[in-house]
Order: structure tokens, then C-alpha cells, then sequence
């Protein structure tokens, strides 16, 4: 069984920077793709980045590329988001999500996912 436990989520006024933490339980990690998505108020689950099996291999959605970089620490079987100059419109429930193989971007694409985090950004 795969667990995924997101941390890291807060209030941060428009500009500032946070650090969200998914932390993957079971044997497997380093054979994970890994994936970042947010669901804002009203709104569809969309995705916001991924890595794959390698640490070199990532993708970013268009609204984020520039200001959030994800990376993984297979020593600590854990995947990070860092988010730079948030914006009001980054305000959404972010979820991390893994699969098996190379970086994804369908949620339907993930098997696991985590119960996710709440980030807040004011104006």
C-alpha cells in the first residue's frame, strides 16, 4: 500500500515563497513518478508539475513554469514543491499524486494520492 502525506501549506501574502513536502511511503519510491495538482474553490483538479524517475526529468504547467521547481529526495522518499512569487490565483488545495514511470500529467494517469494541503495566497 502506498501512502502520500502532503505538508508545507499556509498563508503567504502575494510575492512570498513556500515549500510544500510529499512524504511516499512503501518500498517502491525510486520507481515513482511523482506529481504535483492543485483544485481551487469551483474549480477542476489541475495539474502543476511532475517528476519523473529521474531527477532531471520534470514537467510544468504553463501557469507555474519560472516559479515552482519540483525535486525529489529518494534518500527521504520525498518530493518537493517550491513555490516562488505566488500569486492570489496559486490559493488551492494542492495535492501530490504518484504512478509508476516517466513524468505525467493526466490525473487519470495516477494511481496514489495523498489527502492534500491547503495554500492560501493573499493580495
Amino acid at each position: 500500500q502506498v501512502q502520500l502525506v502532503e505538508s508545507g501549506g499556509g498563508l503567504v501574502q502575494a510575492g512570498g515563497s513556500l515549500r510544500l513536502s510529499c512524504a511516499v511511503s512503501g518500498r517502491d519510491f525510486v520507481t515513482y513518478a511523482v506529481g504535483w495538482f492543485r483544485q481551487a474553490p469551483g474549480k477542476e483538479r489541475e495539474f502543476v508539475a511532475s517528476v519523473g524517475v529521474s531527477i532531471v526529468s520534470t514537467v510544468y504547467s504553463d501557469s507555474v513554469k519560472g516559479r515552482f521547481t519540483i525535486s525529489r529526495d529518494n534518500a527521504k522518499s520525498t518530493v518537493y514543491l517550491q513555490m516562488n512569487s505566488l500569486k492570489p490565483e496559486d490559493t488551492a488545495v494542492y495535492y501530490c499524486a504518484a504512478t509508476w514511470g516517466s513524468v505525467k500529467a493526466r490525473r487519470d494517469e495516477y494511481h496514489f494520492w495523498g489527502q492534500g494541503t491547503q495554500v492560501t495566497v493573499s493580495s
